[in-house]
């Protein structure tokens, strides 16, 4: 593993040219907004926000925003063939199209970002209603993925202007989810230095930590991973691109998949995970397993954690431990027919890090699932 050449407090010393707050929300294109929205309601407990759609005089699309603490999900579906969001989701099925940064000064953001090569998404944009308004700009990023800029400092409203609150009688209780810790991107081959030179250039990130195929690998798969972070930490986004190996990599398998470069997985905080867990598995979802042997010898690896063993064992959380402290994390299985997106649940104890004790039990379990879908 290689360590930055810049840390988090070197960056924050030098002058931001791009101060971001955190993450605003992370919208999906799906098939069907609101059975999604209901599977994320009743299998995540997010609950009801806001809603756009026919209604609210949108006419081409619906969105319905959900919410837990910190976290925002926008789940947004095309009303009609032929529009840019069918034909998203038509090519990638259900994916994350925007990650959505608040900040201060959506036209700064934009100009600072576009004067240092950014391709322009969304020309700075003032929407208003009776709440107040909203600047919003962007930019493009890897595939079809875009930034978009927040800047929310006048606005009193539920979500955005175009948008009622959407009051639903079905509201589950909470999990335990409280915001984005970060979101990984998957890109081809030999492309993942061009990103992180993108992030570095266009918007001050740095480099926090890097991984090579010596980290990242199995018997028969290997990958490289480099974490871009912005200065106060607040944004991270993991750039992976494949490595040689005897069989499939699973970064190829979902580059077939979605077809192209995409995010691969957000991954959530969580105060508690042992609670979280065991509620995302009352509710339905399926996680990733690594054979039991892992925890055989863990607190030989890690030294002395708060959790007992067992629960961990039993719910399959991984624990790993840096310089700074120790981290448990989790994977969903996609989750989507596609072997696409996936959800990582994370619970840091001091840890900075991104758990690289734990990737040959994680890469494996991913290529036995690999194996029952016949692309390893």
């Amino acid at each position: 593993m290689n360590t930055a050449v810049v840390s988090p407090k070197q960056a924050q010393n030098q002058e931001d040219f791009l101060p971001l707050n955190g993450t605003d929300y992370v919208e999906f294109y799906v098939g069907n907004a609101k059975q999604a929205a209901h599977f994320y309601k009743t299998a995540f407990g997010f609950q009801s926000l806001a809603y756009a759609g026919p209604e609210t005089g949108v006419k081409d699309r619906v969105s319905y925003v959900l919410v837990q603490n910190k976290l925002r999900f926008v789940l947004t579906t095309s009303l009609r063939q032929g529009t840019e969001i069918s034909r998203h989701v038509d090519e990638h099925g259900d994916g994350v199209k925007v990650l959505a940064i608040w900040v201060d000064d959506a036209r700064a953001a934009f100009e600072e970002t576009v004067k240092r090569g950014a391709k322009p998404y969304l020309e700075p944009v003032v929407e208003k209603d009776e709440f107040g308004e909203v600047v919003r700009s962007g930019i493009h990023t890897y595939g079809e993925t875009v930034h978009l800029f927040i800047e929310r400092k006048n606005y009193q409203g539920t979500f955005l202007p175009g948008f009622r609150p959407w009051q639903s009688s079905y509201q589950p209780l909470p999990t335990g989810l409280e915001y984005v810790d970060h979101c990984v991107g998957n890109v081809g081959w030999n492309e993942m230095n061009t990103w992180v030179d993108f992030y570095a250039k266009t918007m001050g990130f740095h480099n926090l930590v890097s991984f090579d195929d010596k980290d990242i690998s199995t018997e028969y798969s290997a990958l490289m991973s480099k974490v871009m972070s912005n200065g106060n930490g607040r944004i991270k986004f993991p750039i992976n691109e494949p490595a040689e190996g005897k069989k499939k990599s699973q970064i190829e398998e979902y580059l077939d998949f979605y077809g192209g470069p995409g995010v691969q997985h957000v991954a959530i905080a969580t105060n508690d995970i042992v609670h979280t867990v065991s509620e995302l598995q009352k509710r339905g979802i399926e996680f990733l397993s690594v054979p039991s042997s892992y925890y055989e010898t863990l607190l030989q690896r890690v030294g002395k954690i708060d959790e007992d063993l067992q629960p961990l064992q039993d719910l399959g959380i991984l624990v790993d431990r840096d310089d700074e402290g120790y981290l448990l994390q989790i994977f969903t299985k996609p989750l989507q027919d596609r072997p696409t997106v996936f959800f990582e649940i994370i619970q840091r104890k001091g840890a900075k890090s991104f758990g690289k004790g734990n990737f040959k039990a994680l890469f494996e379990s991913i290529e036995r699932e690999q194996e029952l879908r016949g692309n390893l």
